[in-house]
């Protein structure tokens, strides 16, 4: 088997492994994190949740490191912009 199909093999795997991490980190912070580090989330229904599982998926690295530190609203954005 050449190289670059190992590799390939390699990175399926690695995005395999990325995707089953954020669906765990999904279930926990849909249902308990995203009402402490969002307070406009708070009391929103079952609709709006299911809404943020494909996101929280994606992002789970840069939700689960914002859940840990204890922010809990969105930075303020410091931008030309604003």
């Amino acid at each position: 088997m050449p190289v670059y199909e190992h590799l390939a093999i390699l990175f399926v795997h690695v995005l395999y492994a990325y995707a089953l991490l954020g669906a765990l980190f999904a279930t926990a912070f849909v249902t308990r994190g995203v009402q402490r580090i969002d307070s406009g989330a708070r009391g929103t229904g079952i609709a709006f949740r299911l809404l943020l599982i494909p996101g929280t998926i994606a992002f789970w690295p840069l939700l689960l490191r914002r859940w840990l530190s204890g922010q809990t609203d969105p930075p303020i954005e410091r931008n030309p912009h604003r």
